[in-house]
């Protein structure tokens, strides 16, 4: 594997990966903006409508029979978030010329239905194409409503809310639903022509063998773009509660969920992350085996680092009955690494899991796409190997000091309507 990385405008880094494993090749342009509670959910939208339809094909039928005539190419979109961050974004993947039975270029088609989706949009007179934006709305919309369906990651979102009140980490990723339904085709429009200016970006473009084609298109595109970006802040550790804060909501539910947030001050994560494996995010880890197994307290129970904002969040699904000795036994656990109670099985079990996960980067595309943004957005090692030893180098003192430096600051609690007369 061969990595490099140019920086092609103001505030626009090109990044190539070549692997000659790979049969197909993609390009993934990451959009960077502050979370914005009013602009998320245009944001987002503007997104999904630039990868459906563009100057070209100017209906969705026409796009998807424009990739399935380019051997099932495909073209997408994503928003998501990091800490105080929005990323959103555009995904590109067709095969590789060399395997295109009478030879076409598929590498050049491709990208000429990306710049059209970027540069030239299905969009006249300031507003999108009214049947792209109805489209869009709606899948943003259901998108919204799936985080809703999804009880556990909704739990999450509103002890994020809790947790980090007054921030823009505590806003949702797609906005919210008040403000999707409330869009407009043209305000959409115009968060797509701010993102275009504004927006931190980095692309990354993995392929087969050394070829610079992508890379000079994107720059001369974007050379005709003002530019004029907002810088962004990837860490922002969140202030600290002198007393926690709790609160509870009742939904229809048949399982409580139950999150708690501890704040840190630590600047070693790696320590944090060690912590956290060793705390709740394997299946030999203490929450796991002690709360969840031998207790029987939980249905499940794992922990989760939020380095950005300097978070560590517990969630689990519990019994309404449970919920006061479940967190008890969360916080005994913590208390346990406090204590210095953690075994050299633990800490090596904790590495095989460090090092299984970086062992996987490579397999896909997007596995390189989203490494490297993480170490981009981190300042940490490219290198794998270099990653993992930043772990092996954790001592189990640097654990112990990054237990003790965390507090509780928050409790969400989901409730279930059958207790609750």
């Amino acid at each position: 594997m061969k990595y490099n990385r140019n920086v092609i405008g103001n505030n626009i880094g090109f990044s190539t990966i070549v692997d000659e494993k790979f049969k197909t090749s993609s390009l993934t342009i990451n959009f960077i903006t502050p979370l914005i509670k009013e602009t998320s959910a245009l944001n987002s939208l503007a997104m999904r409508i630039l990868t459906t339809t563009n100057s070209q094909y100017r209906t969705i039928a026409d796009m998807c029979r424009k990739l399935s005539a380019l051997y099932g190419a495909s073209i997408s979109s994503f928003t998501g978030k990091r800490g105080d961050v929005q990323v959103l974004g555009i995904k590109a993947s067709w095969i590789n010329n060399r395997y295109a039975i009478d030879g076409e270029d598929i590498r050049s088609e491709m990208l000429g239905i990306v710049k059209d989706c970027l540069f030239c949009p299905n969009a006249e007179n300031g507003e999108f194409d009214a049947e792209s934006f109805r489209i869009a709305k709606k899948e943003t919309l259901d998108s919204i409503d799936a985080e809703l369906n999804n009880k556990r990651g909704y739990a999450i979102q509103r002890a994020s809310e809790l947790a980090f009140e007054g921030e823009p980490a505590a806003n949702p990723i797609y906005g919210t639903r008040t403000e999707a339904e409330a869009a407009t085709s043209a305000a959409a429009f115009e968060a797509y022509q701010k993102l275009m200016k504004t927006a931190q970006i980095e692309m990354y473009y993995i392929t087969a063998e050394d070829d610079d084609s992508v890379e000079n298109t994107m720059k001369e595109s974007f050379a005709s773009v003002e530019r004029d970006p907002i810088s962004v802040t990837f860490r922002a550790p969140s202030a600290i509660r002198s007393e926690t804060a709790e609160k509870s909501e009742t939904f229809d539910v048949r399982q409580c969920k139950m999150v708690l947030t501890f704040k840190t001050d630590t600047e070693d994560r790696f320590a944090l992350k060690m912590l956290s494996l060793i705390f709740g995010e394997t299946t030999v880890s203490k929450l796991f085996k002690i709360v969840r197994e031998k207790m029987s307290l939980c249905y499940y129970c794992a922990s989760r680092t939020v380095f950005q904002k300097g978070a560590l969040m517990v969630d689990s699904g519990v019994e309404r009955g449970n919920i006061e000795k479940a967190r008890n036994a969360i916080i005994a656990q913590l208390d346990e690494i406090r204590k210095g109670n953690i075994s050299d099985e633990e800490i090596e079990s904790s590495l095989l899991t460090v090092d299984n996960a970086l062992s996987q980067i490579g397999d896909t595309a997007s596995s390189y796409a989203n490494w490297f943004f993480e170490r981009f957005c981190d300042n940490s090692p490219l290198e794998t190997s270099e990653y993992f030893m930043d772990f092996k180098n954790v001592t189990k003192a640097r654990i112990v000091q990054a237990a003790n430096s965390l507090k509780l600051d928050s409790v969400y609690l989901m409730l279930d309507k059958e207790d609750n007369a």
